[in-house]
């Protein structure tokens, strides 16, 4: 059995499992109910299916240049993925698109209720130095 036909041989498996995996990410974004379960279906298979994917096509065409460029892609992508995700998470929580009552723990609503007192102390600041500048006639200068 020669390495070429053991390497391709590889590479089919890796591909079919990665192609899966990125298969299952797709149903899981349209068929999970809330945004964390699709945010997590879409970041988790997905991920690593592409890895396979990237590993396979590495195998397949053996060659330096190639494998080096797919490895810069799989660094990337496991790079840029977790911080997507979590901005993600994030925008939908600050913006109520995460129900609270699917949260096993819940460490965001301590900092989004300061992060909203200090915003209504700044607002309240704003209009109170306008109300001040609009009071005097406009004839204060800075």
């Amino acid at each position: 059995m020669s390495w070429t036909l053991v390497a391709d041989v590889v590479a089919a498996i890796f591909l079919l499992c990665g192609a899966f995996l990125a298969f299952a990410a797709g149903v899981g974004v349209v068929r999970f109910p809330d945004l964390l379960a699709r945010m997590h279906a879409a970041t988790k298979p997905q991920v690593l299916g592409l890895i396979l994917v990237l590993i396979a096509l590495g195998l397949r065409l053996r060659s330096w240049s190639a494998v080096g460029m797919l490895v810069l892609v799989v660094i990337f992508q496991l790079m840029t993925s977790p911080v997507a995700a979590h901005m993600v998470g994030r925008a939908g929580y600050r913006t109520g698109k995460v129900r609270p009552d699917l949260l096993v723990l819940d460490d965001l609503t301590a900092d989004q209720e300061a992060a909203d007192r200090e915003k209504d102390v700044a607002d309240r600041e704003a209009a109170a130095r306008t109300a001040t500048t609009e009071g005097d006639g406009g004839t204060r200068r800075g």
